[in-house]
């Protein structure tokens, strides 16, 4: 199962859009609904840094290996390679768009969790753009990112959300770690971690705290006509786009408005909005630099061993609480501050779902 940014609800209401002014957007999401997404399942450098007083600090660091591939608006993988490690930017905005986007993922795993890239052990990050025609997706197909440059008219192209890059790449996260199976609850979880990553990507490489942030995923890819910031606000779900003819965003951010569906493998884009809120909440409560403590127990849970394929909320937040105690003590700040987040959607913290 390929991992796409754009749920499938939003592009089938743009492929329903009749409106003359929208009728590539409309074209162009029939079109991206009707591609598959086939899914397959180091370097070292010296980083630079100045300390308090000024003294200058030299540090060997692993180092990203990224490649980026042009499709040539063909819809067949991997594309012709136009960058490398050390190849000069191309000029073309896309390719180095993409090569700075996996660059900052990188450096943000690294720096935050010592992690050395998305498996861990330091290997390629692969990516392909200029993917079909007006092809309006970017999504994660088990082994590099793939980016659509959009219609023109709904969507702009996806490389130049930060936080568009990093989410797809923190699916191959998910995977590396044992993998959440892209359906219900731990669907809605899958999409839910890859959104936190990809925030506080976009934080780490900005320098902003929590209260500074946005907390919108896929900021800036709508074009001017859409009524609407980005795809999704962890801040508040369901308040990041509200438009004429795509409707309102419909992320509940409590478990008493959870969506029971059959569409978007049982709403994992939508129920997503729970958990993302949850981690909102902590980040607010821990104040400072997100990625952290709070991010540090999402990926300390993640990564811990105690996750199966279907996981659902309740046993996740029961595992939050229990890696932010072993992380920080029983009764510490942030183990309490992880069960009022639960809590505070309707998760109770005990670990079960409640109203």
């Amino acid at each position: 199962m390929a991992h796409a940014i754009v749920p499938p609800y939003l592009l089938a209401r743009i492929a329903a859009v009749q409106e003359p002014t929208w009728a590539r957007a409309a074209e162009a999401a029939r079109a991206t609904l009707a591609v598959p997404r086939p899914y397959r399942a180091g370097r070292t450098r010296l980083r630079l840094s100045i300390e308090d007083g000024g003294t200058l600090v030299a540090e060997a660091a692993p180092a990203p290996d990224r490649t980026i591939s042009d499709a040539q608006r063909r819809e067949t993988l991997p594309g012709v390679r136009v960058r490398g490690e050390d190849d000069p930017a191309t000029g073309d905005v896309s390719v180095d768009e993409a090569f700075d986007g996996l660059g900052e993922t990188y450096d943000f795993l690294w720096d935050a969790f010592a992690r050395n890239g998305l498996d861990g052990a330091g290997g390629q990050l692969l990516a392909t753009v200029h993917y079909g025609q007006d092809y309006d997706n970017a999504f994660w197909n088990g082994e590099r990112m793939v980016f659509g440059d959009g219609d023109g008219e709904v969507f702009q192209g996806f490389t130049g959300s930060l936080s568009v890059i990093a989410h797809e790449l923190a699916h191959g996260i998910v995977d590396a770690e044992g993998g959440l199976t892209y359906q219900g609850q731990s669907g809605a979880l899958n999409e839910s971690i890859a959104d936190v990553f990809g925030v506080l990507t976009e934080q780490h490489a900005k320098g902003q705290d929590a209260a500074a942030a946005t907390w919108l995923v896929g900021e800036g890819i709508f074009t001017d006509a859409v009524q609407g910031r980005a795809l999704r606000s962890m801040a508040a779900p369901g308040t990041a786009y509200d438009d004429d003819v795509l409707g309102k965003d419909p992320q509940p951010g409590h478990m008493r408005d959870y969506v029971e569906t059959t569409d978007d493998n049982g709403g994992v884009h939508i129920n997503s909005g729970i958990p993302n809120h949850a981690f909102y909440l902590l980040a607010e409560a821990l104040g400072g630099r997100a990625w952290e403590r709070a991010g540090l127990i999402w990926y300390r849970t993640l990564t811990g061993g105690e996750l199966t394929p279907d996981t659902d909320f309740a046993t996740f937040a029961a595992a939050t609480v229990r890696a932010a105690e072993t992380e920080y003590g029983e009764g510490s700040e942030e183990a309490d501050a992880v069960r009022d987040a639960w809590a505070g959607v309707g998760v109770e913290r005990d670990g079960r779902d409640g109203p």
